[in-house]
Order: structure tokens, then sequence, then C-alpha cells
């Protein structure tokens, strides 16, 4: 059994400031407004001041996450995306090699010392009774997984006994403006703490990466 953490990593972006403002400017016929330097200021109006929102479509990011499913069957939910995602009826998973990803709220030195026993089953440390819990079921669904494929069941039926923690690889591609609604909903107060994880370092990057188009959305940040 293998204890990792979630992740993203940023494939694609394509649809520039420039391209954007060119496809603004023909809704209104001022293409002749253009000029070098002015595709920020454009896009920064028609989001912030005409909230003109359809513009930003002309544009795609693709990223790949590694998560955990639970999280995926929330991000699937938005509809305006493509999707590939690691099947569970096609792989096929060995044991103690089966992967999942430590939740969020065990604090680092919890999951860096999970990480440690998953590589080195001698490691020791003084685990709290919820955590020792929680690492006993990953283990006992990966035992259990890995006696119904040696008896005969195929991968779709034996991962009926599989967690939500299970990792999982998903590869998203959105449009900008559906990328803000994504970023909106999970990285707000009442998202689940395990998806605003995954997105908030997105973000963050993309705001870096791509002017103008996410500076708006703040996510929420707990308080220490």
């Amino acid at each position: 059994m293998q204890l990792i953490k979630q992740s993203h990593k940023i494939l694609n972006i394509s649809g520039t400031n420039e391209i954007l403002e060119l496809a603004g400017r023909t809704c209104y016929k001022s293409e002749d407004k253009i000029t070098e330097g002015s595709a920020n200021k454009f896009i920064d109006k028609i989001l912030n001041q005409y909230h003109h929102e359809s513009v930003i479509e002309h544009s795609l990011i693709t990223v790949k996450f590694i998560t955990n499913r639970g999280v995926t069957h929330e991000l699937v939910r938005h509809r305006l995306a493509s999707f590939s995602q690691e099947s569970t009826r096609y792989v096929k998973y060995n044991q103690h090699d089966m992967e999942f990803i430590l939740p969020v709220w065990f604090n680092k030195d919890v999951q860096n010392n999970l990480m440690r026993l998953s590589e080195n089953p001698q490691h020791s440390f003084t685990m709290d009774n919820l955590v020792y819990t929680w690492y006993e079921a990953m283990r006992n669904a990966e035992a259990t997984y890995a006696n119904l494929m040696k008896n005969g069941w195929k991968a779709q039926q034996a991962r009926s006994v599989l967690p939500n923690s299970l990792k999982t690889e998903i590869v998203v591609s959105a449009n900008f403006r559906e990328w803000r609604h994504i970023f909106k909903m999970r990285t707000a107060k009442n998202a689940h703490p395990q998806i605003r994880e995954l997105m908030i370092p997105l973000l963050n990057e993309l705001k870096e990466k791509v002017p103008i188009i996410f500076d708006d959305i703040e996510p929420y940040i707990k308080e220490k």
C-alpha cells in the first residue's frame, strides 16, 4: 500500500488575451482600437465592467490531477468540461502497490509518517485512534480487493470494495470561463477541504500564467 498526497500539473494553456481581445472587439466592431498592450485592459474591462464572459470561452486549459475518487466525483459534475479518468473497470491493482490519497485534515507530521510507513513497514510512530482507523480501512480494502481478484473476480467486480480515498488520475479540459466557475465553487468556504486543497494551488499558478482572467477570484483561507 502506498500513501501519497494529491497534486496537479498544467498540461496546456491556449487562448491569449490578444486572441480574446480580437474576439471581443468583433462584437463591438472596434478592432481598430487594438494596439500593442491593449489586450489586458480590454479583457479586464469586459470581465469586471461589462461581465461579458462569453468572450473568454475562446480558450482552453488542460490539467492533470492526481487525487482521490471522492474529489473526482465532484469534478465531473462540471458539465462544460471534458474528462479522461483512470478506470477502475480496466485497471487491475496489485496488492502492496495500491495507492491511496492522504486526507488533508491529517496534519503534516501525520501525513509524512504515514508515507514513511507505507514505504517502510518497520517505521513506527504513535497514531491516534481515528488516524489508525482510516489506515486500517485502507489496508483492509487493499487486502479484500486482492483476495477477490485472486479468487476469480474481474477488476470491474472487485472495485466495489474500493474506497473514496483510492488514488485516481484525471485529465480535465475546460475554457477560461468554466475554470472561473470551477474555482469559485471549489475554493469557497463551504467546499470540501480535499478539493479546496487541490484547487487553490492551481488557481494561484494560473493567476501567474494567465493575466487578468483569474485575478478577481479570492479563495477562502481559513484563519489560523
